[in-house]
């Protein structure tokens, strides 16, 4: 994903390809079907699956960070989108979370590193990174893939100081794309 509605890619020969979109939802839409396309075409989903809607702006987002997200949570289900299961979105209240202090499934402990502020992503989540053999009662059955489109609509850094010029400093400053989030920093359970 790029700014101005633009995507690119490169295919099995390492060419690289540049597609433009006419608005942002047909260049948003894409990027969730190449999402999904992702997870339908892997034998078993073992990890988060992530793909960048909007990239934002700033610095990426670490372990210890922050974050205000506006979220909607679907149930994979019939290789796709399914039955919404929970969201903030039309409401007042944005959750707030601190990445890394395991408040949040792991799927999003994982998936939101190196999102940046107004940045939108898509993460495809297996059972044993979101609920588990145990679901939710009454809204995700055990054993259910979730699909979240998160945007990070607030952050506050863990890792900011302020330098002897009193301008904000960080060895985070990178026009480099976002790293693969790893599992780095993160226990096993």
């Amino acid at each position: 994903v790029r700014p101005n509605n633009y995507s690119t890619f490169y295919d099995d020969h390492r060419q690289n390809w540049s597609i433009m979109f006419e608005s942002e939802k047909a260049a948003v839409d894409f990027s969730k079907q190449v999402c999904i396309a992702k997870c339908n075409s892997s034998p078993a989903l073992e990890s988060v699956l992530c793909q960048d809607l909007l990239l934002g702006e700033g610095q990426g987002v670490e372990g210890g960070d922050s974050l205000e997200v506006a979220y909607t949570g679907w149930l994979f289900q019939n290789n796709g989108l399914g039955q919404v299961f929970d969201s903030n979105v039309n409401k007042d209240k944005l959750l707030r979370l601190k990445l890394g202090s395991g408040k949040v499934i792991k799927g999003w402990e994982e998936g939101m590193l190196g999102m940046k502020k107004g940045g939108r992503r898509l993460l495809i989540i297996p059972p044993a990174w979101a609920y588990g053999a145990q679901g939710v009662a009454g809204r995700v059955p055990p054993d259910s893939t979730l699909v979240f489109e998160v945007e990070v609509r607030r952050v506050k850094l863990a890792k900011e100081c302020s330098g002897s010029d009193g301008l904000s400093v960080s060895s985070r400053d990178s026009p480099a794309p976002s790293p693969v989030p790893s599992s780095d920093g993160f226990s096993s359970d």
